[in-house]
């Protein structure tokens, strides 16, 4: 999910944006109401966690101008005011839930997973290519009836190839959808990240799945490209 964090604690910010980062999430963390503004005029997020006390303008009124602006992203506030008013006015203004410092970043995540399902759909069917079985609900991945073991950015390059099968996709295709960049500055990451993928779906089976079409793109099939 793409995330934005705003909190004007350094410490607090880069821990929290590092914490979402290890479980995969894309963040972007600021730390004043401003700098968020103009940030949303060009860019949408799954997820907004606003802290309330941020200098010259609150959370709150922050997450009011976000709704006022069209935002239909979970907002969540995240601050040290744990008074039933403060989290009415939080309410009352646009936001979806309430966590109170000290948070703890697993609940902070699990809700995520939860936001993430219910946005996605639960469950979802498995999706299979040839003998690859790739279960969305619990992002695990086996060929042959054998656990293959991918990390949090391997699996979702691998889930929107699969999703994409038999389909070309290009290099700027893939850092739009799972790096969510309309540019090419992840195009030496998405080559390495595909690297580590055929090694690990393909690695010496003499039937591959993930084929590269040289200057154009890749895809997933359990057919050669020329046969398609």
């Amino acid at each position: 999910m793409k995330i934005l964090v705003v909190e004007d604690e350094a410490g607090l910010r880069d821990l929290l944006a590092q914490g979402l980062r290890d479980e995969g999430h894309e963040v972007l963390a600021i730390g004043d109401a401003e700098g968020a503004m103009a940030l949303c005029g060009t860019e949408a997020f799954d997820v907004y966690l606003l802290d309330i006390l941020l200098p010259n303008m609150s959370g709150t009124s922050l997450c009011r101008w976000l709704r006022d602006q069209g935002i239909k992203g979970q907002i969540w506030m995240v601050t040290a005011l744990s008074g039933s008013s403060d989290k009415v006015l939080g309410l009352d203004f646009g936001a979806d839930d309430y966590l109170t410092k000290p948070f703890d970043l697993a609940e902070i995540n699990a809700k995520l997973r939860a936001q993430e399902r219910k946005t996605l759909g639960y469950p979802r069917p498995e999706c299979r290519v040839g003998d690859l079985v790739l279960n969305p609900n619990t992002q695990t991945v086996s060929r042959g009836g054998v656990v293959i073991d991918l990390s949090k950015k391997e699996y979702s390059l691998l889930e929107y190839l699969v999703r994409n099968r038999d389909t070309l996709v290009t290099r700027a295709m893939i850092a739009k959808s799972v790096w969510t960049s309309q540019t090419n500055l992840y195009t030496n990451v998405i080559d390495v990240y595909l690297t580590y993928l055929r090694k690990k779906i393909d690695g010496d089976r003499p039937d591959r799945l993930i084929h590269t079409l040289r200057g154009k793109g890749v895809m997933v099939s359990d057919r050669e490209p020329d046969k398609l």
